[in-house]
């Protein structure tokens, strides 16, 4: 018998798109034999819908046309297991879309990301892919992120962060920024991805209308120096707490002139082959670091993958400052876009076996979760009404 599979992606976020696009890689590549995909799109307005046609990327060209031919869906746990129903109900026969085994969550950026939607699939009690709430609450959170891992030692640069009610303060920021690193520096909404809202600030004019973009996508900033002299690499950390392995390591390759990788050159790769994602993005594999730095990297993004206590596959993106030859961390990605497939495939990994990995893990935690008591037996409610609607005062 096939597991039932319930892809999810989109979802109230700006990387909604990019979601799309690695939710319609991934189903392509999973095991048709062993799964039964049903995929399951959140639209902008957190709307469910489920249909076979959900699994062509050409459908997405008309959003409002491809719904007519989908049914809009709802997740509920009935009788201990966790079902997929219409959201509007018939009125003869059966309403019942799918029972579901496991989840596959393939979502970017907040809303769906950051802890809310797996906090969603947890209080279902259903088996999901990827980290879990507190984990992917962090990974999202980069100032969060920044204070556990300095905490541990690990690399990362310092950082000040503000807020939206400050912005009225705009003077008193830029002067805390202007004394603490001076110029340049960088900009970032402080829960997005995707290059959303980063822009570098090179003096105060510039710093000003960084701050002002990144507070449109987000109420919390983080600005960081900029790392001048800078070679970007990522590597990929696939398993749990237990045991994980590292990828290859990769070095994005820049558009000349570009200080920071845009969306476009991330996901559109200049309007051609817009639909593979992150794979259309130009890239050295493997990159062109030396063994000792290939080995550092490698084994930092590990340990901080086990460290957080990370799920799934993540993407660890790292600095390399070549004027002293320090590694820091920047940032990580949770469900990284496409998957960081490619960044196995040269380790000889297909993408059909990553994924089945990465199902196998979420059974796995969903098998040890099993054995923790999450309940508390008591007969404190049946004592009535001797508490009275106060309470205890003790």
């Amino acid at each position: 018998m096939k597991i039932n599979l319930a892809v999810l992606f989109g979802g109230r976020s700006v990387e909604h798109e990019v979601s799309v696009i690695s939710a319609v890689q991934a189903m392509a590549s999973i095991n048709k034999e062993k799964y039964n995909i049903i995929p399951v799109y959140m639209t902008k307005k957190s709307e469910f819908w489920t249909g076979e046609k959900l699994m062509d990327i050409n459908s997405f060209k008309d959003i409002p046309a491809l719904l007519k031919e989908c049914t809009e869906c709802v997740f509920v746990r009935s009788e201990g297991k966790v079902q997929l129903i219409r959201q509007k109900m018939k009125k003869f026969g059966s309403n019942l879309i799918s029972d579901i085994d496991v989840a596959f969550p393939i979502v970017h950026g907040t809303n769906v990301e950051d802890g809310a939607l797996q906090g969603y699939l947890q209080t279902l009690d259903l088996p999901y892919v990827g980290c879990d709430v507190l984990a992917s609450a962090i990974g999202m959170d980069k100032f969060v992120m920044k204070i556990l891992l300095k905490d541990a030692g690990f690399p990362v640069l310092d950082c000040c962060r503000f807020s939206s009610y400050e912005i009225n303060k705009m003077d008193r920021m830029v002067e805390e920024v202007e004394k603490k690193f001076g110029y340049p520096v960088i900009v970032k909404p402080i829960n997005l991805g995707s290059s959303v809202g980063i822009s570098k600030g090179k003096d105060r004019d510039s710093l000003i209308k960084s701050i002002e973009e990144a507070f449109e996508f987000a109420d919390r900033i983080l600005i960081e120096p900029c790392v001048v002299q800078l070679k970007e690499i990522n590597c990929a950390v696939a398993g749990d707490s237990e045991s994980a392995e590292a990828s290859v390591c990769e070095e994005p390759v820049q558009a000349s002139g570009d200080d920071i990788l845009s969306y476009d050159q991330k996901y559109v790769g200049g309007g051609k082959g817009g639909s593979k994602g992150m794979a259309t993005l130009k890239r050295k594999i493997p990159a062109d670091i030396t063994p000792e730095q290939d080995e550092f990297i490698r084994k930092t993004a590990v340990d901080a993958f086990r460290y957080l206590g990370l799920n799934g596959v993540t993407r660890i993106d790292f600095m390399i400052d070549m004027a002293t030859d320090k590694v820091y961390i920047n940032e990580i990605n949770t469900i990284p876009g496409s998957l960081a497939f490619y960044l196995w495939e040269p380790k000889g990994v297909k993408y059909t076996e990553l994924l089945e990995r990465l199902i196998q893990l979420a059974l796995k935690r969903y098998r040890q979760g099993e054995k923790i008591s999450y309940t508390f037996d008591t007969n404190i409610l049946s004592m009535g009404g001797s508490f009275g609607s106060k309470g205890s005062k003790r």
